[in-house]
């Protein structure tokens, strides 16, 4: 399967080629053709204050392959316990990211969703390829999730909680989702504790990129 997209205002290198500290390249825009590209490399953008847009391949790799997938038993008595919490899917996208860039980070001044990266995935949302994920409790937003899905991989990017367990849910939720739609893995970058509590872990980058490849050959993308 060949996907025309917009043209990428960087050549990207393979994505074994990096320089020092997983970054792949310097500079480009934001813009449809670009993300789509990094995205089916294995390749994300990562703003640093004061510099070019940085492109990333690190050596290590967060993943959550859905075999490995845990539900602490107390998150399953909560949503059992909460009947009015319910979820939709890219309903509100655009608050999600909004909520995800004030989520305060432990050891983190500031975040790196800016508003230029907000601008530039809302345009991607718009072209079919962001998903978000909404916690609604009452059917006001409560927590979520969003990210990136092209060609087949879903790479998260984010997530937010404004009651407990909230953020929880929306990746089990996600992990639901995908599933049902034949993912056995999404990529999430780095693993955090959350994501980490429910079977997250780092890979070697040759190996998430021989995933990455699988993928893309199962679904006939070139």
């Amino acid at each position: 399967m060949v996907v025309k997209v917009q043209h990428s205002s960087v050549d990207f290198p393979d994505a074994r080629d990096t320089l020092a500290e997983g970054i792949i390249a310097v500079g480009g825009k934001l813009d449809v053709g670009t993300l789509y590209a990094a995205y089916s490399r294995g390749i994300f953008p990562w703003p640093q204050p004061g510099l070019p847009m940085l492109w990333f391949s690190p050596e290590q790799r967060g993943v959550l392959e859905f075999k490995d997938f845990k539900v602490p038993e107390s998150l399953r008595r909560y949503r059992r316990r909460n009947p009015q919490i319910d979820f939709t899917v890219n309903k509100d996208f655009h608050q999600v990211i909004e909520e995800c860039s004030k989520q305060p980070r432990p050891g983190q001044e500031g975040t790196w969703i800016t508003p230029m990266m907000k601008r530039a995935y809302l345009d991607f949302f718009k072209e079919g390829y962001c998903l978000s994920i909404e916690v609604r409790e009452n059917n006001i937003v409560i927590g979520g999730i969003y990210g990136v899905l092209v060609e087949g991989v879903f790479s998260g990017e984010s997530m937010f909680y404004k009651k407990p367990n909230a953020s929880k849910l929306a990746l089990w939720f996600l992990v639901e989702l995908l599933q049902s739609q034949g993912h056995e893995w999404i990529d999430v970058q780095m693993v955090t504790p959350v994501v980490g509590s429910m079977g997250g872990k780092y890979v070697d980058r040759e190996d998430y990129l021989e995933m990455l490849k699988k993928r893309h050959q199962d679904l006939g993308f070139e």
